[in-house]
């Protein structure tokens, strides 16, 4: 009898099996997209996705940060109600055809987005319209929202990463409207319903915004159903016109004292390209092997093998006004500097030395493949078609990226590396306790130290 097969014995572990090779990379498909402006300005983009019987909706409009207290305030009571709907009317309308929508503000745009069954398309739609053209901002809702918000603003406040970030972005754009994206609690409590209203009637217009349908739809007829439903939202408004990003300037590193913090912050902003510059794939393909993704070789140096940090990451950040590389870990107080080094060390690696074709490829795979999976269901496409078109593009420029990806060199990717990932080119933000951190801190580079924001 075997000692495989006799009840009671020990077996020797099976001989691990390689894994197969990866197969090849499907070409990027991407849906027909059907396209009218409209006589207000309005732009409605139709993609048909018949997956499910479901319907996507996104809708963007220029806004700005001239008004950022009174822009967040309006973003959380937009759907509070109209001259003849509250906001439980609202929502139960919603309701009934399988849908909801809500608001947000970012430092480039207003932001609705909704999702229900594509057979209440037309009425999710009139809905939207009447809260475009009508919304009430009654005076019991807005104070609730105040309330809200202020809460959230001072809960944020106290948290470590939000003040990093808010230090960081002081830091890059200095006097650039996206220095400053988060109302101070003052600002906000100062806003009434009729501030709102007033805000309303200058931002909120269909002149350069997009309206993004995704789903099981006929483009003709979606395109037909919006021009009817929103017909009466019309009006130049105000335009919010952005300027240009300052380019960044690295100087000393940035600490900012948070005095008892048991771990540190550490933020760092390189230069980045917009989605149609030439480098843009290669640069996506550096910040990947360098900290974009979990096989990155920042995260297997400070997490896997140091231990210093649970989940560093640095991702490229488009705005309208220019774009950005971010990265971002929380480390443990006594090890600040260490981390720092290695973090530095790792930028420096890569903008001088190409990447293997092991990293490459690797790497690559994830891009190809987090494009097809983004584009794979209704929610993601409408996504990407919505903040496509935030930059000028359409779907068609997908594949035209993905071939771009496809095609780049190891020394593409290391030029890219050594053009915008050079660790001197860097803007560094740490929070933490400056008193057990800023000797070891300086023996790196020269540093300023701010207290943290009240």
């Amino acid at each position: 009898m075997s000692a495989r097969s006799e009840p009671g014995l020990l077996t020797a572990p099976a001989t691990p099996r390689p894994l197969p090779p990866l197969g090849p990379t499907r070409r990027l498909k991407v849906p027909r997209q059907t396209e009218r402006t409209l006589d207000s300005g309005l732009t409605v983009i139709v993609v048909r996705r018949p997956a499910v019987p479901l319907v996507e909706l996104r809708l963007w409009m220029p806004f700005g940060q001239a008004q950022l207290a009174r822009g967040h305030l309006l973003a959380q009571t937009l759907l509070s109600g109209t001259e003849t709907m509250s906001s439980v009317q609202i929502a139960a309308e919603l309701q009934r055809i399988g849908g909801g929508l809500s608001a947000g503000l970012d430092p480039d745009r207003l932001m609705i987005s909704g999702a229900g069954l594509a057979t209440g398309l037309d009425r999710m739609l009139e809905i939207l319209g009447e809260v475009l053209t009508g919304a009430s901002y009654p005076a019991k809702w807005v104070a609730v929202e105040r309330d809200r918000l202020v809460d959230g603003i001072q809960v944020a406040r106290s948290q470590p990463a939000h003040l990093a970030r808010t230090a960081l972005l002081k830091r890059i754009y200095g006097r650039h409207p996206y220095a400053v994206q988060t109302p101070n609690p003052e600002q906000v409590s100062a806003v009434r319903p009729a501030a709102l209203r007033t805000l309303h009637a200058q931002r909120v217009h269909p002149a350069g915004a997009v309206l993004v349908l995704v789903g099981d739809v006929r483009p003709e007829r979606a395109l037909d159903a919006a021009e009817k439903a929103l017909d009466g939202w019309n009006g130049a408004g105000h335009t919010a016109d952005l300027p240009p990003a300052p380019p960044l300037e690295p100087g000393p590193l940035l600490l900012v004292d948070r005095p008892g913090s048991v771990q540190s912050s550490m933020r760092l902003a390189l230069p980045a390209v917009p989605r149609t510059h030439p480098d843009h794939a290669a640069l996506q393909l550096a910040n990947l092997i360098f900290g974009g993704y979990f096989s990155s070789r920042w995260v297997e140096n400070i997490r896997e093998d140091k231990g210093y940090t649970y989940g560093p990451h640095s991702v490229v950040q488009h705005s309208v006004a220019g774009s950005v590389l971010l990265a971002a870990a929380e480390v443990a107080t006594e090890v600040t500097a260490p981390a720092l080094v290695e973090t530095t060390y790792e930028l420096g690696r890569l903008a001088t030395v190409p990447p293997t074709s092991e990293e490459l490829e690797q790497a690559r795979q994830y891009a190809l493949g987090t494009l097809q999976l983004g584009i794979s269901t209704q929610a993601g496409l409408a996504s990407f078609v919505s903040a496509y078109a935030g930059s000028g593009l359409r779907l068609d420029f997908l594949p035209e990226y993905a071939a771009r990806l496809a095609k780049a060199s190891a020394a593409d990717v290391a030029e890219a590396a050594a053009r915008y990932l050079a660790p001197s080119r860097a803007v560094t933000v740490v929070l933490g306790d400056a008193e057990r951190i800023s000797a070891s801190l300086a023996t790196l580079a020269p540093i300023d130290t701010v207290p943290v924001p009240s």
